[in-house]
């Protein structure tokens, strides 16, 4: 029987589109799709494809920007500097997400500014691999901290946070069961959005077991089962489904994903990989808006452990600030894919961090000495952060990290003996404030962090303790390298807290921060910042 459609288009919440109903949603249309009758497991979506004959598309140099732009992203209202007196603890959840970087790249080569609200730093550090050791102590995960001098103020301190997550061989990883969410809808007919989906989503097939499992739902118009969950050692199966798809009609994202969930429960692996994987370029508007209907389906879903991901794909519809939520309520990750490169990235290179979650609710909460810090700042994550108490409330969701992943946070931090930051507050006439450090007088800041297993709902936590620097020198290369991805953020953003830095610190810092190593993100880096420099100083800013 069919499903009965509650749910409202994926993503319509903030483009704001929609046939205007409120009272329901309209009956599917088959005007693209012929769904059977039966349950939906035999369902077939057959006029999505192409003949048998016809040879698909490669995917090709972006294509032009459409005439109309809706693309959408969050405001972001950076962190400010806090004192260690009023605020001893700042608490976060990490993210391993790297569509903001692929994404400011391709406003970049396409000679743009990004808005504002597309740079998120945390994402732009974390697009790159960093020398951390391997965890040793039984955690999954572990954690390096080191702090030099700030490059862009030279009397501050930067304190670099660095988790890495141990790293399974891929023939030790549990077995997958995949559904393929692809929206086919008109706005997809475009060289670097479903030809590269299809390419993307090859690589990945061709990544997995035999005994993996994938299945391919699409929408557009009506939803519709492509391809029934079929093992991957039937792999002509499934990549000439992937093969012989085309674009056409509007999306339906809210109907497919309850279809994708639902093909998912019926092959649910116990112990096993159990992901919902969407591609999409963002432009979901059919149906009613009903953002929190999706999101507690996103959450209920996690809670069973089939886990969202979501990969955006092309211009002029992306979504930005709803792919990120809704990957986050769904214990996922968010990708932009802009290229057969970055695709090769995500889906090959780092094809187990992205299926493989080694922890979950990873929260950091670090807690400063007001003996040696006078104030600090956290450079991102600012919609990450979580009040104090949330920390050890394992009802609070977090982060995901996976095999492999390395998950960087930078603070800086003004030392004693400097002008501080933040203003002066009179003290309550009620309350004596008296600040005793014990055990710790060379201690800068303690490190906690906190994690659950993927299968399980206790959370374990430990404590990193780090010292004050003896020489605030520059800094590893890791180290220098982050600095300039940070500081090319900030001067994205136009942050007010990059003071009078530049272009040319922000290269100067990544060629050294790649000097012994070569490593073609960090070049691209390089060649990227040298791009944004050029831009800045003509101030050409996309809106």
């Amino acid at each position: 029987m069919k499903r009965t459609v509650l749910l409202c288009a994926l993503l319509a919440v903030v483009s704001g589109c929609g046939d205007g109903n409120s009272g329901g949603l309209p009956a599917p249309t088959a005007e693209f799709y012929e769904l059977s009758t039966g349950d939906a497991s035999t369902t077939h979506a057959a006029a999505a494809f192409e003949s048998e004959s016809a040879t698909p598309p490669e995917p090709q140099a972006p294509s032009l920007q459409p005439d109309f732009n809706t693309e959408a992203y969050d405001a972001i209202v950076e962190n400010r500097f806090q004192s260690p007196l009023d605020e001893p603890l700042s608490t976060f959840s990490i993210d391993v997400d790297t569509a903001s970087y692929a994404n400011v790249r391709r406003f970049l080569h396409d000679g743009q500014l990004p808005p504002a609200g597309a740079v998120r730093i945390e994402e732009l550090i974390n697009y790159f691999d960093y020398d951390y050791p391997q965890p040793e102590d039984g955690h999954p995960f572990a954690v390096n901290i080191e702090a030099a001098r700030c490059p862009w103020q030279s009397q501050h301190l930067l304190a670099k946070i660095g988790l890495k997550g141990v790293e399974i061989d891929a023939s030790e990883r549990p077995d997958a069961n995949l559904v393929f969410l692809l929206d086919v809808s008109g706005s997809m007919n475009q060289p670097n959005k479903l030809p590269l989906v299809k390419s993307g989503m090859r690589m990945l097939v061709e990544q997995l077991r035999p005994t993996d499992r994938v299945a391919i739902v699409v929408e557009a118009g009506a939803s519709g089962l492509v391809l029934p969950s079929t093992p991957v050692g039937n792999g002509l199966t499934v990549l000439n489904s992937l093969e012989r798809l085309k674009a056409g009609g509007s999306t339906n994202g809210g109907e497919g994903i309850q279809l994708a969930y639902g093909v998912a429960a019926s092959n649910l692996i116990r112990g096993g990989i159990n992901r919902v994987i969407l591609c999409s370029d963002g432009d979901f508007n059919v149906g009613i808006t009903s953002r929190s209907e999706l999101v507690e389906l996103i959450q209920r879903e996690a809670q069973q452990d089939i886990f969202l991901s979501i990969f955006g794909f092309g211009t002029g519809n992306l979504k930005d600030a709803t792919m990120e939520e809704l990957s986050n309520k769904g214990n996922g990750t968010y990708g932009y894919i802009d290229s057969l490169n970055e695709a090769r990235k995500v889906f090959v290179d780092g094809q187990l961090g992205t299926l493989v979650t080694i922890a979950k609710d990873v929260k950091i909460q670090v807690d400063f000495n007001p003996q040696h810090v006078q104030a600090y700042r956290l450079i991102g994550y600012e919609n990450r952060v979580m009040t104090a108490q949330d920390f050890r409330d394992d009802r609070k969701d977090a982060g995901e990290i996976g095999s492999g992943h390395t998950v960087t946070a930078l603070y800086e931090i003004v030392p004693h003996g400097v002008v501080s930051p933040v203003l002066a507050v009179e003290p309550s006439k009620y309350q004596a404030v008296t600040i005793e450090v014990r055990d710790a007088a060379a201690e800068m800041l303690t490190v906690r962090l906190r994690y659950k297993q993927p299968d399980s709902d206790e959370g374990i936590e430990f404590h990193v303790p780090a010292a004050l620097p003896v020489e605030a020198n520059g800094g590893s290369e890791d180290f220098q390298f982050a600095a300039s991805v940070a500081l090319f953020g900030l001067l994205l953003r136009h942050s007010e807290y990059a003071d009078a830095a530049d272009w040319q610190i922000v290269e100067a810092l990544a060629i050294t921060g790649q000097s012994t190593r070569r490593d073609e993100h960090r070049a691209e880096f390089l060649e990227l910042a040298r791009t944004a420099g050029r831009l800045s100083s003509h101030e050409v800013v996309s809106r």
